[in-house]
């Protein structure tokens, strides 16, 4: 397949929708590439206010900064909080800002910048990926997995346990959320993921929906972001993986969301934001987005931001 980017054009500040071509290596990954219908995302009522980036904390009050471009200790806040990838990652996620293909659920525009932690210089060119479920706890890929499930997803089984083992267990227990053990992709689907680049200014943004979620955890974002290596025609070649994390949502967003169908028809029970294994409870520097939307009117869409501090040369797989 190809994409349509033009590769020799590298100003994205305008944040055209147009993706590379063919196929990318991107360190361990293969990206196939979606090619049509990405579109420049934009926030609610038609227009994206940049908000504050670094600093921020959660909830739909929070008064923004004056500038998208904030510099010095305040934008060099600390490293974002590294999580588990958890069981649900594809390396062949699709090249694209619009990951919403048929998806139902509340308009979120995120829109995340990503900075150096020590120099507080933005991160351009980098190559980022967000995945999270549908509105009723559906992972593309893994529906058959995450239909009612948590963490590792799958249905628990009726009756007592047989063959229950003897002795007591040795070692750690693995982290909430499916820990680090990957599972194979089941279906084909792949709505609600994608990959995009930075802009000069380290910014980049998506266009999906408002998550719903699943047994064992509490409403997220998955991420990762991709540095020091090529953008070529083929797509993103080389480099590492310099951070994987997950994005998380106050308890008063997410209230709001369960009255809006389809969210309000899940008989899932919820895990709320204090409660999950994941989150750190450290604000922003943990993945708590900074939240916009019309008060009692959620509905009508979210706009998200978050600044993620990176040591660019560091590197986190969310598998360690």
């Amino acid at each position: 397949m190809t994409g349509n980017e033009n590769t020799g054009n590298e100003n994205t500040e305008n944040e055209q929708a147009q993706g590379p071509k063919h196929r990318r290596n991107l360190t361990r990954r293969k990206v196939v590439v979606a090619g049509a219908g990405t579109v420049a995302a934009v926030g609610v009522g038609g227009t994206l206010t940049a908000g504050a980036f670094a600093g921020e904390t959660g909830g739909k009050g929070a008064t923004p900064k004056a500038s998208s471009t904030a510099t010095g200790a305040d934008a060099c806040y600390k490293l974002t909080s590294e999580t588990t990838e958890g069981p649900y990652y594809i390396d062949a996620d699709k090249i694209r800002q619009d990951i919403t293909e048929d998806r139902e659920g509340i308009p979120l525009t995120l829109r995340i910048k990503v900075i150096d932690s020590e120099t507080c210089e933005p991160v351009r060119n980098a190559a980022v990926d967000i995945w999270h479920c549908d509105a009723l706890g559906l992972y593309s890929g893994y529906e058959s997995l995450s239909t009612g499930g948590g963490g590792g997803g799958g249905t628990p089984p009726s009756g007592a346990p047989t063959d229950v083992p003897s002795g007591t267990p040795t070692g750690s227990p693995p982290a909430g959320g499916g820990g680090g053990v990957h599972e194979e992709p089941t279906d084909d689907k792949r709505y609600l993921r994608g990959t995009w680049r930075t802009d000069k200014q380290g910014f980049v943004t998506f266009k999906t929906i408002f998550p719903g979620w699943y047994r064992g955890r509490c409403v997220h974002v998955h991420t990762k972001v991709h540095v020091n290596g090529e953008w070529t025609d083929a797509g993103y070649e080389g480099g590492n993986t310099c951070h994987t994390g997950q994005f998380f949502f106050d308890e008063e967003s997410v209230l709001a969301s369960a009255e809006v169908e389809p969210y309000s028809t899940s008989t899932t029970e919820r895990t709320k934001l204090d409660e999950d294994t994941i989150y750190d409870g450290s604000g922003v520097q943990g993945g708590l987005l900074k939240l916009k939307y019309k008060e009692n009117d959620i509905a009508e869409g979210v706009v998200g931001t978050i600044t993620v501090g990176v040591d660019p040369e560091a590197t986190h797989t969310g598998t360690e």
